[in-house]
C-alpha cells in the first residue's frame, strides 16, 4: 500500500513563508513526476509546481518567482518552498506522485489547508 505523506501547513501571514515537504512509502517500484496541487474554495484544483525525476520544474503562473519545488529522490520525497506568500494562496494543497507500485497510477496526500492572513 503506498501512502504519501505530508507535513508542514498551516496559518501564515501575507509575507511569511512556508515549507512544505511530502514522503512516499510503501511499494514503490519508481516514481515519475511529484508535484502539489492546491484546491480553494468553489475552485477547481490546480498545479502549484510539478517535478519530473530528472529535475524539471514547473510552476503555475500565479507563484512562479515566489514557489520552489525539489526533490529527494533517495527519500521519495518532494518539498515545497513558499515565500511572500498572499492572502490568495489560501486553499487545501495536495500532493501528488505517478508511480509504479502494484499499479502505475497517480496518488494523493491526504491535503493540509494553507491559510494566509492579510
Amino acid at each position: 500500500q503506498v501512502q504519501l505523506v505530508e507535513s508542514g501547513g498551516g496559518l501564515v501571514q501575507a509575507g511569511g513563508s512556508l515549507r512544505r515537504s511530502c514522503a512516499a512509502s510503501g511499494t514503490i517500484f519508481s516514481i515519475n513526476a511529484m508535484g502539489w496541487y492546491r484546491q480553494a474554495p468553489g475552485k477547481q484544483r490546480e498545479l502549484v509546481a510539478g517535478i519530473t525525476r530528472g529535475g524539471s520544474t514547473k510552476h503555475a503562473d500565479s507563484v512562479k518567482g515566489r514557489v520552489t519545488i525539489a526533490r529527494d529522490n533517495a527519500k521519495n520525497t518532494v518539498y515545497l518552498q513558499m515565500n511572500s506568500l498572499k492572502p490568495e494562496d489560501t486553499a487545501v494543497y495536495y500532493c501528488n506522485a505517478n508511480l509504479a507500485g502494484l499499479t502505475w497510477r497517480d496518488f494523493w496526500g491526504q491535503g493540509t489547508q494553507v491559510t494566509v492572513s492579510s
